[in-house]
């Protein structure tokens, strides 16, 4: 007999375990927030034309989360959203395109730049924080609040072993 277990059907671990659950509802999570962003009257129209056409997605919303107000490094970008400096690279300069941030010399280190937000970009965060408040209220609305308080505890909890290494 070979080690290649022979399976008669699709195993249930593989379709209902928690990360793929956690990884289905920060999908839906996000798609609903990018559509409500899409019809936020007060984004810019060129930007809820992207987002509307799909042209924005979930990779974006990172530079939407983790661009401190007064600026960021790329590196703390990158560390922050858990992305390699090139991929985050790329991706600021395609939001720098589209407007959303622009960049700085460091006054700290003028060999860096910081990533700032433009009066664009700060419509789209605003855009962004009615849009999560809104899906928020959907999820509570659409498990109960009990329950969306647990959730809430229960990733939270879980998220702050983030920068640890698991140790194997």
């Amino acid at each position: 007999m070979n080690n290649v277990m022979e399976i008669q059907a699709e195993p249930s671990w593989r379709v209902s375990h928690l990360g793929r659950l956690m990884g289905h509802a920060l999908r839906r999570f996000d798609e609903r927030v990018l559509w409500l962003m899409s019809r936020d009257v007060l984004v810019p129209l060129a930007l809820s034309n992207l987002a509307a056409r799909d042209q924005v997605g979930a990779a974006h919303i990172h530079i939407t989360r983790h661009v401190a107000l007064k600026g960021s490094r790329l590196t703390d970008l990158a560390q922050s959203a858990g992305m390699s400096k090139q991929a985050m690279g790329d991706l600021v300069a395609q939001c720098e395109a589209w407007g959303l941030v622009t960049r700085e010399a460091d006054a700290y280190d003028k060999r860096a730049k910081k990533v700032l937000f433009t009066a664009d970009g700060l419509l789209w965060l605003g855009a962004f924080e009615r849009a999560v408040t809104q899906a928020e209220s959907e999820f509570r609305a659409a498990v109960g609040k009990d329950v969306a308080t647990v959730v809430a505890l229960g990733l939270e909890a879980y998220g702050e072993g983030i920068s640890q290494k698991p140790k194997i």
